[in-house]
């Protein structure tokens, strides 16, 4: 089952790609309206989600750096033992590995999390984000949807 290992390289890539073309474009906290409830915004998360532990004087980078490195490798050898009737899964881990490892880099390169992704509703924003965060999102929605499946159908490949 490693083979869908391809699907964590192709969210390295992309949300590797798109940090890049951020920090070359966007000078921090500039923002460019797309949508009237979308903007690109380059910011900085010193912190995990939603900034969790960002003011915590530096110490998280250590452990956020460890816990990522930590969870892939777990879930690189969940991946590997999975069945080949078990797609879904296989699908999900693959997306959370590679959104995992896309933010690891940031932390190592840069120290902090590059986002750039903003929605909002007049004045209410939802806290910016990446491409390696929404492939994180659609892996645990994928798990806990495959949760919900029945164990018979589990058995059967994914169509």
């Amino acid at each position: 089952m490693l083979r869908y290992l391809w699907i964590s390289l192709l969210v390295v890539a992309l949300d590797q790609a798109s940090k890049l073309w951020i920090l070359a474009s966007f000078a921090e906290y500039e923002v460019k309206v797309i949508l009237p409830v979308f903007n690109l915004t380059l910011v900085f998360n010193e912190g995990a989600a939603f900034s969790f532990l960002a003011d915590a004087g530096g110490w998280q980078q250590y452990f956020f750096i460890a816990l990522a490195s930590v969870i892939s490798l777990v879930m690189i050898v969940w991946l590997k033992r999975l069945l080949p009737a078990e797609r879904l899964v296989a699908w999900a881990l693959a997306l959370v590995i590679g959104g995992a490892i896309g933010n690891l880099i940031d932390r190592v390169a840069y120290g902090k999390v590059v986002d750039f992704l903003q929605w909002h509703w007049d004045s209410a924003y939802f806290p910016s984000f990446n491409l390696a965060d929404s492939a994180i999102t659609l892996g645990v929605i994928l798990m806990l949807l495959d949760s919900f499946r029945p164990e018979a159908s589990k058995a059967e490949p994914v169509k």
